[in-house]
């Protein structure tokens, strides 16, 4: 007696609507709806962002050191556990007029972020950026800043906009706690 064989059946064609549910359901998500209106430039903030942060050193202001012209502030949305900016507390875009003075004072405390990054967190290294204009992708362009951003093995993406998921660590809260005990305890020595 002859086997009878089977023939393939051909493979359906999956529509693009489909490979893309597929997709979805493979990758990781986080959703974060608070960031929505921020996104979206819908968060209505009076006055500078920054400006703002240089009122007091606090959990409210996010603000974790002042110097005399420069200040260190937690980014509200940040791309790593730990991610610093650094900026000067007059309000200004433009790092060609700043004084020598405040210059100075920035890169000094630019330092110190990043010795505090190094202390606090041990990352194997950090990606330090200012992006001056709008031109050059500053989403605040009237106000310098300086990212500090700590990163290590493994860590696959810079921008989490790209990533798939980004996961951060501890909650800002956490970060402010680690960051006002080092610098009240360097004030305190």
């Amino acid at each position: 007696m002859k086997k009878k064989t089977k023939t393939a059946k051909p493979k359906s064609k999956k529509s693009p609507a489909g490979d893309l549910q597929n997709i979805s359901l493979v990758k990781n998500v986080l959703f974060k709806p608070a960031r929505y209106k921020y996104i979206r430039k819908q968060e209505i903030v009076k006055g500078c962002v920054f400006c703002n942060s240089s009122k007091a050193v606090s959990m409210e202001t996010l603000c974790v050191y002042k110097s005399e012209y420069s200040m260190i502030v937690l980014n509200k949305f940040p791309y790593n556990s730990g991610h610093l900016l650094v900026l000067p507390q007059a309000h200004g875009g433009d790092l060609l007029k700043l004084s020598s003075d405040q210059y100075a004072d920035l890169m000094a405390t630019l330092k110190l972020a990043c010795q505090a990054v190094t202390d606090i967190y041990a990352p194997a290294a950090f990606n330090l950026g200012m992006n001056h204009g709008s031109s050059a992708g500053a989403g605040i362009p009237e106000h310098l800043h300086f990212h500090v951003i700590p990163r290590w093995a493994g860590d696959l993406n810079f921008f989490p906009l790209i990533a798939q998921t980004k996961v951060v660590i501890e909650t800002l809260e956490q970060t402010y706690q680690n960051y006002i005990g080092y610098f009240n305890n360097r004030v305190s020595s």
